[in-house]
């Protein structure tokens, strides 16, 4: 930490641009970020709480019609026995994977830029990993048979099937979850210390006092501190690819064409990636301006950001172009007709929304001007997540829809309760990161503050501290 401090003050003092603009006090850091929770949120931030709390409440009553109804509620036919709920499930997993991303690999990499923006991140890693486990319970059918699903011992009579990907999903999300829950709390205790001591007496100030764990600031809580975020960052890295891997493998490991590939793993961790970091974007951009953090969040932020979904972006694309190549040079009838039919077959349409979305839109990046004008990214990153979304459908049902006997074939249609639900898991979402941005550090306060100029002793500046 002292060194990462020291490597900062010299780079401010070479001329670079500093991460952080205005040049802020800790007292201002403190005011700024502490401000956010302890005043009313703004008007719009109960508007948009309203409008998700309705969505949330539409999607989780159809959940409970669906429990009682079973899946034929959903547009499922024969053969397309997966939909829209394995298809949202995939599309949030990857939306939890920037969070990661930002605060364990850019952490061991040492990147500061993501202190702006690595608890939010985290945060939002959280709550899609909450809206993506809503899938397999209900996509089983029967869900109160969901507990085939857990790691349960084979001599308590229950019969887990180890052999299917649903059982590798629950291990890997779930471990995915908790790591990243507790690499999040983690990080927030010095935060939760600060709000603590300048709560006032109540309820709030109790419960700070609890969750904060006791913490001074003593050299003794930050020598454990940096330990254990550090332990935490190295256990969450390998995470970040193993989660989407195993998320590749419920359609890697089947013998339909379109699905059967080696290159699932990789390609899923790359568009995880870049669907995560659009999301960031997304939710970046409405909270430096609504709630005044534009000194925080700079351009170069929103930049830097741009640049990896620009990297992500070809890799994605570079999948896509493999794929086809793959089968016309296995000289598979079957796998041929998969692509071309993806391409130019019934959902020609869904396909093409997919290219233009993950691959043309994200070109605008290569122009700097574009990559920091908010509302270009704004628009670019919610395009992108809409090409994502349309990736997991064209992958799911154009495989499905036409298999190997034509007698099977037939087109798939959502209803309004395969809508209602992934609608419902957007209010899920966006209810859960409101009250987060009500009632906790949107930015780590102790982490900017690590990276100001004035945070190293040996800094010529005369910053009023």
């Amino acid at each position: 930490m002292e060194s990462s401090v020291k490597s900062t003050a010299a780079t401010t003092a070479n001329g670079k641009v500093p991460l952080i603009l205005g040049n802020p006090t800790f007292n201002t850091v403190t005011e700024t970020i502490s401000g956010i929770v302890e005043n009313k949120p703004p008007r719009i931030w109960w508007g948009i709480f309203s409008v998700s709390v309705v969505l949330a409440a539409v999607g989780l009553s159809m959940i409970g019609y669906l429990i009682w109804e079973g899946t034929g509620i959903w547009g499922l036919n024969n053969p397309v026995g997966w939909g829209w709920a394995i298809v949202n499930f995939v599309w949030w997993v990857g939306i939890g994977h920037a969070g990661t991303l930002i605060s364990a690999i850019l952490f061991l990499l040492r990147q500061r830029w993501r202190t702006s923006i690595n608890r939010f991140a985290e945060a939002m890693t959280i709550f899609a990993v909450i809206c993506a486990l809503v899938f397999p319970g209900i996509h089983v059918g029967r869900v109160w048979m969901a507990y085939y699903m857990f790691p349960l011992p084979n001599q308590m009579g229950m019969w887990p099937n180890f052999r299917s990907p649903l059982l590798w999903d629950v291990f890997a999300v779930g471990t995915y979850f908790i790591v990243s829950l507790m690499f999040w709390y983690v990080g927030l205790i010095p935060d939760l210390a600060t709000l603590r001591d300048r709560a006032k007496k109540g309820i709030r100030k109790y419960v700070l006092a609890a969750f904060s764990l006791g913490w001074r600031g003593a050299n003794r809580h930050w020598q454990h501190y940096e330990k254990a975020y550090l332990l935490l960052a190295g256990l969450s890295t390998p995470l970040v690819l193993s989660v989407h891997t195993v998320v590749s493998f419920d359609f890697a490991i089947a013998q339909l064409p379109g699905w059967h590939t080696t290159i699932f793993p990789p390609y899923f961790v790359a568009g995880a990636i870049f669907s995560g970091f659009a999301m960031v974007t997304t939710l970046a951009i409405p909270v430096r301006h609504f709630f005044g953090l534009k000194n925080f969040i700079t351009n170069k932020h929103l930049g830097n950001m741009a640049m990896i979904m620009l990297l992500t972006s070809y890799m994605v694309g570079y999948a896509y172009g493999c794929e086809f190549f793959v089968a016309w040079y296995s000289g598979n009838e079957y796998e041929q007709f998969t692509f071309i039919n993806r391409a130019f077959g019934p959902y020609a349409w869904a396909y093409w929304i997919m290219i233009t979305c993950n691959v043309a839109v994200p070109q605008i990046f290569w122009s700097k001007k574009m990559r920091t004008k908010p509302i270009v990214l704004f628009i670019a990153s919610i395009l992108i997540n809409v090409g994502m979304w349309f990736e997991r459908f064209v992958i799911t049902v154009t495989s499905l829809s036409r298999d190997f006997i034509p007698a099977n074939w037939d087109y798939f249609s959502p209803t309004i309760f395969d809508v209602g639900i992934y609608v419902g898991t957007i209010g899920i979402f966006m209810s859960l990161f409101l009250i987060f941005l009500r009632f906790l550090p949107t930015i780590a306060m102790a982490e900017v503050k690590f990276i100001l100029p004035q945070a190293n002793p040996h800094a010529h500046d005369h910053h009023k501290v």
